[in-house]
Formats: C-alpha cells, sequence, structure tokens
C-alpha cells in the first residue's frame, strides 16, 4: 500500500517550477517532496494546460539531464553548475 503525499500549493507549484527545468532531475523532486518520477508526470498532468504538458513531456521524455543514472552531473548535485549560490539573495533576507 502506497502512503498517501499531501501537498500544499507551495510545493506543488515548486514541483512544477522544479519539474520544468531542464537540469533538475527527477530525483531532486523526489527526495524533497517524496514523489516519484510517474507521480510529478501525473502531478504536472493535472495542474497544467493540456497543450503546456504536452511541450513540457516532448522536452523531457529521455533527456538525459532528467535521469541521474543518464546524467554526466554528480550524483548529489541537484542544481546546476552555472547557478549562482542564493547565499546573498536579499529577498531571503526581508522580514
Amino acid at each position: 500500500m502506497k502512503k498517501k503525499i499531501i501537498l500544499s500549493e507551495a510545493d506543488i507549484d515548486r514541483i512544477i517550477e522544479m519539474a520544468w527545468e531542464d537540469r533538475t532531475p527527477f530525483d531532486a523532486i523526489l527526495s524533497q517532496f517524496g514523489i516519484s518520477e510517474s507521480e510529478t508526470i501525473e502531478l504536472m498532468r493535472k495542474n497544467m494546460k493540456r497543450s503546456s504538458f504536452k511541450m513540457w513531456r516532448a522536452r523531457v521524455q529521455g533527456r538525459a539531464t532528467k535521469h541521474l543514472k543518464k546524467s554526466p552531473m554528480d550524483e548529489f548535485a541537484f542544481k546546476s553548475r552555472m547557478q549562482k549560490p542564493i547565499a546573498l539573495n536579499k529577498i531571503s533576507k526581508r522580514k
């Protein structure tokens, strides 16, 4: 029996954002939110327009960067090496 995971609207938005990014592997979504690749695809299907989902699905299907086993990236590197660190992010320091 599979455990039902309850996600907030913010979690769903973040999962969609991560899945939409070409360099974020499905394994990163699994480790952060506990949902598999197939569950991510189903979430995308339910929360996107049909045309947007079809475009995304065609783009990521079989893409090496979306699967750690196929990807040339380090096993635990969930972000692009080109991405800037967020330590000096002014928005996160607002009160």
